[in-house]
């Protein structure tokens, strides 16, 4: 079902129900560029709610809608609050084959009608290996052990009494874009880029534990990370990550983890692919050498050009894309949108985002939004004013370490073509004469 660009300070949706008043008022407000835009656009808007006034004349003004005549829900009806019934449609969506089975598979993070940089908790993609376990938090234990002297099993309340820090992150699945590869038009943003989300993470910074358990300073050179899900999944992390930024999580967004996000307790290895990050966390152990375990030896490598496996590319590298206008959606006339999307890089902040309209020919600089985090979502945004040709939607961005977002030309000069994970090449969105925007690659 195509979704209506609804993103931005104007609405472009059918239901819009801007009145002539109301658009004057608003290119009155405007100076330059925007007055213009909006000009251009004041036809669109009007046209596009005359259908919906006809529709709901008597719930518009000058009338009284008919919610503001009766009582509404009473205090706590929800007991958690929950989203609007009219905000229904969006949720994290599966895709059909990719995995084998319900069990393993993904869930994808509704980029597309998302604002700001902090995914909702109940938004956050999945990637499961055996299913979502349900784990009594009493009966949950942490163990560190290895090369430490001080071997510990940790509780819950053990872990809660710690010092603890608050941060915000994103998590990537290293498979994000991984249907790029393959030259696959999936039909939104959702499917493309929708394996990541940001949150506000809260925990214990792994180097507290590890100089707790006094970890061996001169022979560890990685630890390993076990889950408490059916599948067992482990991972190896180098100890410099481990002393760096990696915590200990139960919090993500200022309340206790979801069951899927991993409750009672994951790792977080920020910047790093998101397999890393394990889930239902029940064991570390601190080696001397990489564990070359299943997901490490038969998953999660790329087959290179000369016959050789990628292995253990942890860092997601500089990425971005523009969720609005993207695939799926359709601009309803001519005038002004602000294209707006999210860039990322696991080695640090986003410097610069630039955006293209013309296919990569030309680029001007986007606007950052504030906060601007190292190893998390930002936000931009463009002011563009649609002539309504055809066009050509991109977005490069560049990271504070100098890392440039490449074009799958590039990428694939490099890796190759049998590639499945760490695709960060350069998205188009290709908008057609009637606004329809669309999944297309061009290099």
């Amino acid at each position: 079902m195509k979704q209506p660009l609804t993103q931005g300070r104007i609405q472009l949706a059918p239901e819009n129900h801007l009145s002539a008043e109301q658009i004057q008022a608003a290119k009155r407000a405007r100076r330059g560029f925007m007055q213009q835009a909006l000009a251009a656009a004041g036809g669109a808007l009007a046209a596009a709610g005359s259908s919906a006034l006809a529709k709901a004349s008597s719930n518009m003004p000058p009338d009284a809608a008919a919610w503001t005549r009766a009582l509404g829900a009473p205090v706590g009806a929800s007991g958690y609050g929950m989203p609007s019934k009219y905000e229904a449609n969006v949720q994290r969506r599966q895709s059909p084959g990719l995995t084998r089975t319900p069990l393993s598979s993904v869930s994808f993070t509704p980029l597309q009608s998302l604002f700001g940089i902090i995914t909702p908790a109940g938004l956050h993609f999945e990637r499961h290996h055996s299913g979502a376990p349900e784990i009594d938090p009493e009966q949950h234990r942490l163990m560190i052990h290895g090369l430490v002297k001080r071997p510990l099993l940790l509780t819950m309340s053990d872990l809660m009494r710690l010092p603890s820090v608050s941060r915000i992150h994103f998590i990537e699945c290293g498979a994000n874009s991984g249907m790029e590869w393959a030259n696959v038009a999936v039909p939104t943003v959702q499917y493309t880029h929708g394996m990541i989300a940001c949150s506000e993470f809260t925990g214990v910074l792994l180097s507290t534990l590890l100089e707790e358990v006094g970890y061996d300073k001169k022979n560890a050179k990685f630890i390993l990370a076990e889950g408490a899900d059916g599948s067992a999944l482990t991972r190896t992390i180098p100890i410099e990550f481990a002393l760096d930024d990696v915590m200990v999580v139960y919090g993500q967004n200022g309340e206790m983890l979801r069951p899927e996000n991993g409750y009672p307790l994951r790792l977080l290895v920020p910047g790093v692919q998101g397999v890393s990050s394990v889930k239902w966390l029940r064991r570390l152990e601190v080696g001397d050498k990489p564990w070359n375990t299943r997901e490490e030896s038969l998953h999660y490598v790329d087959l290179l050009p000369d016959g050789t496996h990628r292995q253990y590319t942890w860092i997601q590298e500089v990425k971005s894309v523009i969720t609005s206008p993207s695939a799926g959606q359709k601009l309803l006339d001519k005038g002004y949108y602000e294209i707006t999307g999210l860039a990322w890089s696991g080695r640090g902040r986003i410097k610069r985002v630039d955006v293209s309209t013309d296919g990569g020919r030309n680029w001007r600089t986007a606007k950052l939004q504030e906060p601007v985090l190292p190893k998390a979502l930002t936000r931009f945004r463009f002011d563009w004013n649609w002539d309504g040709s055809p066009a050509l939607l991109e977005s490069r961005a560049i990271d504070e370490t100098g890392h440039v977002q490449p074009t799958m030309a590039q990428l694939r000069a490099v890796r190759g073509t049998r590639s499945i994970y760490h695709n960060n090449a350069i998205k188009t969105w290709r908008i057609a004469r009637d606004g329809e925007v669309t999944n297309v690659q061009i290099g």
